[in-house]
């Protein structure tokens, strides 16, 4: 064993090279006050993660969370029952303890809580790579093993900050690195020269409709489709070592990263593209002229800071840009929905200390485009949004996606005031082909705003389990709800908060998985924030863009990496258009096969 005084918190490891750890301590006195020594049984410890270190006030963690902490967090809910102890042991000492092999199976590279690790003084010839994994780890000691080299993915350990490697045959070059510059150039080193690793599973489409039900609809000459994707891009301005360590510094490098989003992008060929983190400079200069040369026109709006600042500081101001296929879609009219904007204008919103640090000093925002297909007169209500991570502020998020909506139901009743599209000429020697089919439906005509196809996408920041999904997907929240945290804004938090535009998430919808897929992958959180919601009374869910490689995700620190260039990912669908049920009733019997439901 070293000659070296353990921490109080580390844990001796008696059998290291077994498939599974199992760590035992002292059972917990029960909150009934009987000591523990008046059971004979043991429990294992259960770990959990450390609490990282305070974020600083900097834009780049203002605006956007760092890596190492959750976007959402669980609401404070009302509970009578006894919360288990926790455990917050953090340091494991295996050294002296002669382990000539240590393979990538073993249970230890699963305690990804762990800050302080041990494994001097042994004979080991490898550090397995899936010590990447362990990215909470601020102090490892190798010291004198047989190691002549390092893994690459000690590059990943981007809080390290003591590295003990003396006393190995290691390459020269490694060890005047961390003698010269010390451990963060050493980690910098691994980390921005570690080989590409295998590239993930190509994501395919997952269909929810039945081979004849495809057929159907395919033969069908008034069926209509339309293709969405959202993507949060993560702007250049906060892609920075700090908050994304463990990202070699090439892969985060604007240059690169735009290629790859571009080329996510077009892979999916979607007829409308929902775009968040945009800053004014990347939507000026590349995206609204790249994709104008793929077909697209563009709406874009910057968070409202963007008013307050000229020059290079203007331009990075991030917003939400919205594109549309302009040979399918006229844009109608465009709207900004700005958040702190539109809550001081609500008469009922008193204006409070509350109502000036919380919601007026977030300045997020919502575009809404009101697109009419220029063949069929089929309207569409499009919205996308960016909500505020902070999960200390879950109220101003819930206040943020009312907002949002309620400017929605607006905007679709003025589009459904607007006279139908008259149809379109009919050219002699056109659509004469006898295997396309021809439409023979009117243009619709839409007697409310409720009748208007809606899609709202976005980076919403909330899990499935929150309060603001629960309003988007029932169309209600009690005033009470405890993600208010308490405070008062007007008739949202004394009738609760309502919608009539019936959304659903295009995930949630029968043979899509399931809720609870990962969109947003860093080390401190991998789990679902982004949605493509829906009105469920006049769109369907043919197909959605499946989940990602469960298999790929577990050797992964986090996004962005070499193939995925956000810490957020794509999420895509393709819907069927219903139409209004006047019409639809006038058509049923052209095409009984078609699917007309969700």
């Amino acid at each position: 064993m070293a000659s070296r005084t353990v921490p109080k918190s580390a844990i001796p490891i008696t059998n290291p090279n077994s498939k599974s750890i199992t760590i035992t301590s002292p059972k917990p006195e029960p909150a009934n006050g009987r000591s523990s020594k008046e059971s004979p049984e043991s429990s294992s410890a259960t770990a959990t993660n450390s609490t990282p270190d305070p974020a600083t006030n900097s834009p780049s963690t203002t605006n956007h969370p760092p890596a190492n902490v959750a976007p959402i967090s669980e609401a404070p809910r009302p509970s009578t029952a006894i919360k288990p102890p926790q455990n917050t042991w953090g340091s494991l000492d295996m050294g002296g303890m002669n382990i000539k092999n240590l393979p990538g199976s073993n249970g230890l590279f699963t305690f990804t809580f762990l800050i302080n690790l041990y494994l001097n003084h042994n004979a080991l010839t490898i550090v397995p790579p899936r010590v990447g994994l362990l990215t909470q780890l601020k102090e490892f000691y190798i010291f004198d093993n047989h190691l002549a080299s390092l893994p690459y993915e000690l590059g990943s350990l981007y809080q390290l900050q003591t590295l003990g490697i003396e006393g190995n045959p290691l390459d020269a070059s490694l060890k005047n690195i961390a003698q010269k510059d010390g451990t963060q150039a050493l980690i910098v080193y691994l980390r921005d020269n570690n080989p590409a690793a295998p590239s993930p599973p190509v994501r395919q489409w997952k269909n929810l409709l039945t081979g004849p039900e495809r057929e159907a609809l395919a033969a069908d000459p008034n069926a209509e489709t339309v293709s969405v994707l959202c993507f949060n891009i993560l702007c250049e301005r906060y892609a920075t070592e700090r908050l994304y360590g463990y990202t070699p510094s090439w892969a985060l490098a604007w240059s690169f990263r735009r290629d790859l989003i571009m080329k996510e992008i077009l892979r999916h060929d979607t007829d409308i593209v929902c775009l968040q983190e945009v800053d004014i400079a990347q939507y000026e200069d590349y995206f609204s002229k790249r994709l104008a040369d793929e077909g697209y026109a563009g709406v874009f709006w910057p968070k409202s800071r963007a008013n307050r600042l000229t020059g290079a500081e203007r331009r990075q101001v991030d917003g939400c840009a919205t594109f549309y296929k302009s040979s399918r879609f006229q844009l109608i009219e465009k709207q900004l929905a700005e958040f702190n904007a539109l809550a001081m204008a609500r008469p009922d919103f008193r204006k409070t200390d509350d109502m000036f640090n919380r919601i007026l000093g977030k300045d997020h925002i919502g575009v809404i485009c009101l697109l009419e297909d220029i063949n069929t007169g089929t309207r569409l209500v499009v919205g996308n949004a960016h909500i505020h991570w902070d999960p200390a502020f879950s109220d101003v998020k819930l206040v943020q996606a009312a907002l949002l909506v309620d400017e929605v139901q607006k905007a679709a009743d003025r589009f459904a005031k607007l006279s139908p599209r008259p149809p379109p000429p009919v050219t002699p020697g056109v659509n004469d082909d006898p295997d396309q089919p021809i439409s023979q439906r009117p243009p619709p005509v839409y007697t409310e705003g409720a009748k208007i196809p809606v899609i709202i996408c976005g980076d919403f920041n909330s899990n499935p389990g929150s309060g603001l999904y629960e309003f988007m997907s029932s169309g209600h929240l009690a005033p009470n709800h405890p993600e208010f945290l308490g405070h008062a804004y007007g008739v949202y938090t004394s009738e609760g908060l309502k919608h009539r535009l019936n959304l659903k998430s295009a995930y949630s919808a029968p043979g899509a998985g399931g809720e609870g897929h990962v969109t947003n992958f860093v080390p401190g959180f991998q789990g679902e924030i982004d949605y493509v919601w829906f009105s469920a009374g006049n769109l369907g869910v043919n197909a959605v863009l499946e989940e990602l490689d469960s298999t790929y995700l577990e050797k992964c620190v986090g996004f962005p990496n070499t193939y995925f260039p956000s810490d957020h990912v794509a999420i895509s669908c393709e819907f069927r258009v219903k139409p209004p049920r006047d019409q639809s009733a006038k058509l049923s019997t052209t095409n009984p096969g078609t699917p007309t439901s969700l």
